[in-house]
């Protein structure tokens, strides 16, 4: 497939300005699995830094802002930790649903072969850090932030796994993503099931109302993304209204997006063929008779791929380098006491977090994973051992993004406990992300390119 697009680029290929190359080699950049990481980590720094400086204020002064969206009655006046939180976040959410549904229909989760191994580990990868973090703070309020250590950050995770290059098997690859992906199927139920306050039911019928909706435009093939993006909006505020977290909604709206293209590839590949063969082109090359040929194909090209596809395709850089580094930059600033360091150290939230994201996550994936194969249940993947299994349960311990969210969810109105748990999602990612890669650098074979799959 590589070198059919190498050909296809070859062949469409024009001289290029220095402004396009500078925009091709900044693109190649940015496309590298490690930059998200990467970002995150320094939104993440530039965050604690600016909020432990003499102008911390600002830092809190700045994301509790207050923006209003709407006219009269119907605006909605909330602070601006708010709208990155609930309202960009849900972007984040539409594209983690997105994701779900195409590894469900046709990915790595599409059969119980291919799903046991990652979502039997994942299973144990929420189990034991929700337990860890639980034994610490069991019969107190703090209880209610159980679920903070039990997320998997995919985009630090698939960046650090990136960092050892070729030497990873695909297999592996593989299942970190699908188990990232079964523990954000986890997470999004949990904060339904357990983050929801004071339940609407009119405002909630309302929004399911507007999910059904949107489910007959699929079953009715409306193939226009505007169609879901304008009810959306609509499902979006009856969940807010509601008391469930409308980053729910988010998720709800992706699954009901089409799969499926309009048109199929062998009639687009025909229809373009014959249309580019037709003795008429060569005979006019006006510009209007260029342009509506070019024009004609370009629709085409957009009914041959589908909406869900094109969504992904069309969100992925903007959560990626805008929504989720926005995100830690608004939520990772905590403010740091040097005079009340010793208190913090004995906050059984930060201990709570930090161990159930490096002991909990290892405990249950490796074990269940090993239940799992033992009992027959799964099979590792090719060319994946043991200890690669081990060095992946170390990664899935960064739980960053979702666990700073789940805090969120959990703490949002106790300053200080939020601060307790916002250390020991630092702390705990940080040391399972830097334990991880010594452990996988020591397992991988050496410089050795690492064997590809069959198709």
């Amino acid at each position: 497939m590589d070198m059919k697009v190498e050909l296809l680029e070859r062949y469409y290929a024009c001289p290029k300005t220095p402004i396009e190359r500078f925009q091709e080699k900044l693109q190649a950049l940015l496309e590298r699995p490690y930059m998200p990481g990467l970002l995150l980590m320094s939104c993440t720094v530039i965050a604690l830094l600016w909020a432990n400086s003499p102008w911390g204020d600002s830092y809190t002064r700045l994301f509790f802002t207050y923006f209003t969206v709407g006219y009269g009655d119907f605006a909605l006046s909330k602070p601006l930790v708010f709208w990155i939180n609930d309202g960009l976040m849900t972007i984040f959410f539409f594209l983690v649903g997105l994701e779900i549904k195409q590894e469900i229909l046709e990915g790595e989760l599409s059969s119980w072969r291919k799903a046991a191994l990652p979502v039997i580990a994942a299973m144990g990868g929420m189990l034991f850090p929700g337990l860890i973090f639980t034994a610490l703070n069991y019969g107190t309020p703090e209880q209610r932030g159980w679920a903070i250590p039990v997320a998997t950050d995919i985009a630090f995770a698939i960046g650090v796994l990136s960092l050892l290059g070729e030497r990873v098997p695909q297999g592996l690859r593989m299942f970190l993503l699908s188990l990232a992906i079964a523990d954000d199927i986890g997470a999004v139920l949990i904060i339904a099931l357990f983050y929801t306050e004071d339940l609407s039911l009119g405002a909630l019928l309302f929004g399911l109302i507007g999910v059904a909706v949107l489910w007959g435009c699929n079953r009715l093939r409306v193939y226009n993304l505007g169609v879901y993006g304008v009810i959306g909006v609509l499902i979006w505020i009856a969940f807010l209204k509601s008391g469930v977290h409308p980053t729910i909604a988010g998720v709800l709206i992706a699954l009901t997006v089409p799969m499926r293209p309009r048109m199929s590839w062998e009639r687009f590949r025909d229809g373009t063929r014959g249309l580019l063969s037709d003795p008429a082109l060569s005979e006019n090359s006006s510009p209007i008779f260029v342009t509506a040929v070019t024009e004609q194909v370009e629709r085409a090209s957009i009914q041959a791929m589908s909406p869900l596809r094109r969504a992904m395709h069309g969100l992925h850089g903007w959560v990626s380098y805008g929504i989720m580094p926005l995100f830690a930059f608004a939520n990772a600033g905590v403010h740091l006491r040097w005079e009340g360091i010793g208190e913090l150290m004995h906050s059984t939230v930060l201990w709570g977090v930090a161990m159930g994201l490096f002991f909990g996550n290892q405990i249950g994936i490796l074990g269940f994973s090993w239940l799992a194969v033992r009992l027959r249940l799964a099979v590792l993947p090719a060319h994946v051992r043991w200890g690669h299994i081990y060095g992946i349960s170390l990664l899935a311990g960064i739980g960053f993004t979702m666990a700073l969210f789940i805090a969120g969810l959990a703490y949002g109105d106790t300053l200080l406990t939020l601060n307790e748990a916002k250390v020991g999602i630092l702390l705990g990612s940080a040391l399972s992300g830097l334990v991880g890669v010594v452990v996988l650098r020591w397992v991988l074979p050496k410089g050795a390119v690492a064997p590809k799959e069959a198709p």
